[in-house]
């Protein structure tokens, strides 16, 4: 799995990275709130590991702030505090498991095992398409970027999910007039790139990363470079 340690305790996440990458997990690590947030807001993770107690933006509001921007990621919060009381606000928050520290590595282990499989059942419709923060709903035909309802055109919808389907694949104009526009090697028109730039204003002026790239010469890709 790709996880997102946020975890203030440098020790602590010495021990569990070292335990989690043996265990074949490729994970990134955060020492405060405000790092944690800005990565798991810009980067695809499975598995989210969250202290409560963190420098900057405690875990209660990392996990809220991940759930309002539609992040599906699963969340695991590690924590001092065992009260019912804080476990019930933790869970409330978002977050889908909760450990009290001190805990075993092998009861971790078990933990994120259990998310593992959780996820892998869940029954999220295939036509939900996520990238970084950007949030394509097939069944709404909505956009959402950072939890922030992007209105598009029925044209501009069409484009960005095509680009979204082929998600890390570079889509030359002419795949594109003949996928959204109907066009038939028309290289005359220009209106792939006039609605690409309609599309940058709206989807990615305003937000981090940059999602929609263009290949020089050849056409453009839709792709998170800061996964």
């Amino acid at each position: 799995m790709k996880i997102l340690l946020i975890e203030d305790e440098p020790k602590l996440v010495s021990i569990i990275q070292r335990d989690l990458t043996a265990e074949g997990h490729e994970i990134s690590v955060a020492l405060d709130g405000t790092t944690g947030l800005d990565m798991a807001m810009k980067m695809d993770f499975q598995l989210i590991i969250l202290d409560i107690m963190l420098p900057g933006i405690n875990g209660i509001e990392v996990c809220r702030r991940l759930r309002q921007a539609n992040q599906n990621a699963a969340i695991l919060m590690l924590t001092a505090l065992g009260t019912t009381e804080n476990v019930v606000v933790g869970l409330d928050s978002g977050a889908d498991d909760y450990m009290v520290k001190p805990f075993s590595l092998a009861e971790l282990n078990a933990r994120i095992r259990t998310l593992a499989r959780r996820n892998s059942n869940l029954t999220q419709p295939a036509n939900v398409i996520q990238i970084a923060d950007l949030v394509i709903n097939g069944d709404e035909k909505s956009v959402k970027r950072g939890g922030k309802t992007i209105d598009l055109t029925a044209t501009e919808y069409r484009l960005l999910e095509f680009l979204a389907k082929n998600k890390n694949h570079m889509l030359s104009r002419i795949e594109i007039l003949e996928h959204v526009w109907n066009i038939d090697f028309n290289m005359g028109t220009n209106v792939v790139d006039v609605y690409i730039n309609y599309l940058r204003k709206k989807v990615d002026k305003d937000f981090e990363p940059k999602l929609i790239h263009t290949v020089i010469g050849m056409g453009y890709i839709l792709k998170n470079n800061a996964a």
